[in-house]
């Protein structure tokens, strides 16, 4: 009975949705199951942005280090990779690396490339959040540490690092939310995102304003989720802080 119901839905609007803005939603959303789309789209998002900001995580915490080394070589190379990446736009660095490095020369899954690319660029700049955090430490923590006996090693990794990533991470935070609204332009190398459902839906019903709408909703729905989290913990740090 239920399925015989499914199926008639799918193929007729109910009563009452002939016209106006419930057509669009039964049009662009129900019929031929077009929400699973949407659904599938934003997993794919979401799985972006994850491994991405893990990826830059990796990559922007040791560039840091880098940048702030004693070795000039070491400072040189993570200076050239913000300096690159941060200079270039995202669209082409994702271009770039699927049509001329990766895509043509190996198998690997398009998604997996928009990762490696959301990644790197990700890397460049949590660099700076972590250098900035590595920064905001007084030196006076420094000086204490040596003159417990500490290395400059277990100074940096027991001292300054945890006070950093404590004052960078609100900033982390916001990079992520960047870091998903920035996966939008996946579908460029065909990946099936969230925002390419949307497109996928716009090209097969031409109605663009219901699948492109439910798309910026969702959106708006993650961000201001996202924003609600990190309020919570900047409110828990400061707490921290005054204890």
């Amino acid at each position: 009975m239920i399925g015989v119901l499914l199926t008639s839905i799918n193929d007729i609007p109910p009563s009452g949705w002939e016209d106006g803005i419930l057509y669009q939603i039964w049009l662009n959303l129900i019929r031929h199951d077009r929400w699973q789309l949407i659904l599938q789209g934003l997993g794919v998002a979401l799985q972006i942005a994850f491994f991405s900001i893990i990826i830059g995580l990796i990559l922007g915490f040791f560039t840091a280090l880098m940048r702030t080394s004693k070795f000039k070589a070491l400072r040189t190379v993570a200076m050239t990779y913000v300096t690159v990446i941060r200079g270039i736009p995202m669209l082409v660095q994702l271009m770039i690396l699927y049509f001329a490095i990766l895509g043509p020369y190996t198998n690997l899954p398009k998604i997996l490339i928009a990762i490696i690319a959301f990644g790197i660029n990700s890397g460049a700049y949590t660099s700076e959040i972590f250098r900035a955090g590595i920064l905001s430490v007084d030196y006076g923590q420094t000086e204490a540490g040596r003159s417990l006996g500490f290395s400059t090693a277990q100074t940096m990794r027991l001292i300054i690092l945890p006070q950093a990533v404590k004052n960078a991470l609100p900033s982390l935070g916001n990079e992520f939310i960047l870091l998903l609204k920035e996966t939008s332009i996946a579908g460029f190398i065909g990946v099936q995102d969230l925002t390419k459902a949307g497109d996928i839906i716009r090209s097969r019903t031409f109605s663009a304003f219901t699948p492109l709408i439910t798309v910026a909703i969702i959106y708006l729905i993650l961000v201001m989720t996202l924003t609600w989290l990190l309020s919570k913990l900047e409110r828990r740090l400061r707490k921290g802080d005054t204890r």
